[in-house]
Order: structure tokens, then C-alpha cells, then sequence
């Protein structure tokens, strides 16, 4: 089995999938912004409906004019800790497509399940380069729709802190325990052969 900070796989995969967590201590060091855009390079390779691509993202650097918005639409507990990240992206999903040898958009069933592909691509490429991407929904939609000029057509899914991983003693004492990679329910519990089982 793959192992990798202290998780332990169900079944052989990638060690890169285990090394992945979400962390909340930041080091308030600054990505250079060629960086960043190797991120969303990497999300931009995602698969998608009819290849629609309906993932768009919006982000603030530190110490930028933008970055105080961002952070300020993030809730009380949050910005606690983002506040030292390198970056703020408000991930989006286009609501609509156009399907090849259709001349009108139509809905799309899937903008949101395409976005969140795109944010895991993002969030290895992170991993990969050294970086940390911790993803949330405790923010103000309401506010950041019409803070960053969001048309109609498109669905917030979530904000994005990222930056370099700090100690977890760069934390408030409250929230220095939870500050380590977390597990996964048993495969068994998520996954049906024939049919849909509600004691999974």
C-alpha cells in the first residue's frame, strides 16, 4: 500500500495524492506571479463537458491594491489564517456551454463537477511545486459578486489560499492541533457495485 504523511492508501496510487492536505499555516512569503501562473496552467489541462472549460478564477496577490478586498471576504476564522497566504483565488464556473454544431449556449449539468477537476489540478500542481493551496466556502458570495463585477451566468464555488506551508506554531494555539494532513473514509463506504446502497 502507498503511504505518505502518515496516511496509508486503501490501494496502490500515487504518492503525490497522500502528500496533498490543505494546511492553514502560511509563511507570508510572496509567490512570484509566474509561478502562480503555472497553477492555473495546470488547471486549465482539466477535463471537461465538450471540452467547455467552464472554470474561471479571479485572485489577488499580497501586498497587492486587490489583496485587503479578498481577504475581506473571507469569514472571521478564515482570514485569521489566510491572511499570511501568498495568494486569494476566487474559483467560478460558467453555468452554460456550447455544444459543438450548436449555434446557442445551453445549460451545462456539470460547470460545477468541471470546476472542481480544475481546482484539483491546481491543487496538486501546488503540491508539486512547492506550494500549499487550501480551498473553502466560508466567505461572502454575496459580497464577492458584487465586489469582483461577477456577470450573471456564473456560480462562486469557492476561495483559495495559497502560499509556502509554515509551521503549524505559526498558528493560534486553538488551531495548531488540527494543523495536520487528515484521512479519508474506507473505499468500501464510497463506492457501489450495481446499485446505490444508503448504508454506505
Amino acid at each position: 500500500m502507498t503511504e505518505a504523511n502518515a496516511r496509508v492508501a486503501d490501494h496502490p496510487i500515487d504518492a503525490q495524492f497522500l502528500e496533498r492536505w490543505s494546511p492553514r499555516s502560511f509563511t507570508g512569503e510572496a509567490i512570484p506571479e509566474a509561478e502562480l501562473l503555472t497553477l492555473f496552467e495546470a488547471a486549465r489541462w482539466a477535463p471537461s463537458s465538450y471540452n467547455s472549460q467552464p472554470w474561471r478564477y479571479v485572485y489577488a496577490l499580497r501586498d497587492t491594491p486587490s489583496w485587503d478586498g479578498f481577504l475581506g471576504l473571507l469569514i472571521e476564522f478564515n482570514r485569521s489564517w489566510a491572511k499570511d497566504a501568498a495568494a486569494i483565488v476566487i474559483a467560478l464556473s460558467k453555468s452554460t456551454l456550447l455544444p459543438p454544431g450548436r449555434d446557442r449556449e445551453i445549460p451545462s449539468h456539470s460547470h460545477s463537477f468541471d470546476a472542481g477537476a480544475g481546482w484539483a489540478y491546481l491543487a496538486l500542481q501546488a503540491q508539486l511545486s512547492g506550494w500549499a493551496a487550501h480551498a473553502m466556502v466560508g466567505f461572502d458570495m454575496d459580497t464577492a459578486f458584487a465586489q469582483l463585477q461577477v456577470p450573471q451566468g456564473y456560480r462562486i464555488e469557492a476561495a483559495i489560499a495559497i502560499g509556502r506551508r509554515g509551521d503549524k506554531s505559526l498558528l493560534p494555539e486553538a488551531m495548531q492541533s488540527r494543523e495536520e494532513p487528515n484521512g479519508r473514509l474506507p473505499i468500501e463506504q464510497l463506492i457501489m457495485e450495481g446499485r446505490f446502497r444508503s448504508d454506505a
